[in-house]
Order: structure tokens, then C-alpha cells, then sequence
């Protein structure tokens, strides 16, 4: 199968999985966002112009979902392209271990969650503690623990 074809689909089933699964499994207002890492983890295989295709296919499709026009797509495709930047020395093999997959999964939570906790904000006109203590870092420590389980599943 050729590689684009994988990774279309493989972005088309972690979106599916984060709409129809992860979206509602919320713990304490927290969700945890797989289509982040999988932007996150396209952008250092592949490089930055790749992490922001997907960025901006797979933001497309949670803004279409969950009615966010334009939120999704920015971020993502922002973090696509930011990532991509990190030199890999060898991007084809690159293999992540638990404890990279959780610091590298909440940094970059960290990051994409405060600029769209920020745009969110700004668009709704809501000052709420609940966006940073539930949206931003409560989301990113649940993303930063579903990659450790990502990390764990890809190697069986």
C-alpha cells in the first residue's frame, strides 16, 4: 500500500476513534486529543511539510465534527509544521519510548491546548478557570497519557 494512502487512513481512523471514543470519555472536563499526536508523530517522521498537511486535513474534520471552523485546522497545522522542524536523524525508524511519548505528548499538548484554549476564549468571549485548569493542562496530561499507551500498542 502506498504511503500516503497509510497515513490518509491512518488519519481518517485516529479522527474517527478520537469523535466516536475519546471525545466522550472525559475525566473531569479533560479530554485527551489522539489526532494531536498522531499530527505530532506524521510531523517527525515525515517532516514539517507532511505534519502540516495532516495538521490541516485532520483539523478540518474535528472543526467540521465539532463545529470549531477554523480553531482545529490552525493549531493543527501549526504543530504539524512546528514539529516537523526537529531533526530526526533518521526519520524512517524512528522509535518513541514511553517516557519520551509522555513528555513529548504533553509538551506539545501543553503548547496546541494554550493556543486553542486561547482562541477558543477570545472567539466565545469567556473567561473561565475551567479553561486552564480542565482545558489546557487537564487535557494535556490525558493526552500525554494516551500517548504513553499509543507508544506501548505500536510496539506489539
Amino acid at each position: 500500500m502506498p504511503q500516503i494512502l497509510r497515513i490518509l487512513l491512518s488519519g481518517v481512523l485516529v479522527v474517527a476513534v478520537q469523535w466516536l471514543f475519546l471525545g466522550r470519555v472525559a475525566l473531569w472536563g479533560a479530554y485527551p486529543d489522539a489526532v494531536l499526536l498522531f499530527v505530532a508523530w506524521v510531523g517527525l517522521r515525515k517532516g514539517r511539510q507532511w505534519g502540516a498537511v495532516t495538521g490541516f486535513l485532520t483539523g478540518a474534520a474535528l472543526d467540521a465534527i465539532y463545529g470549531t471552523w477554523g480553531l482545529h485546522m490552525f493549531v493543527k497545522t501549526l504543530l504539524g509544521f512546528v514539529t516537523g522542524l526537529y531533526p530526526a536523524s533518521d526519520r524512517e525508524t524512528l522509535t518513541i519510548v514511553p517516557r519520551q511519548a509522555f513528555l513529548g505528548g504533553f509538551v506539545v499538548a501543553l503548547i496546541h491546548n494554550g493556543i486553542f484554549v486561547t482562541l477558543l476564549a477570545l472567539q466565545e468571549g469567556v473567561q473561565n478557570s475551567f479553561l486552564v485548569t480542565g482545558l489546557w493542562l487537564g487535557s494535556a496530561l490525558y493526552t500525554a497519557f494516551v500517548g504513553i499507551l499509543a507508544g506501548l500498542l505500536k510496539d506489539h
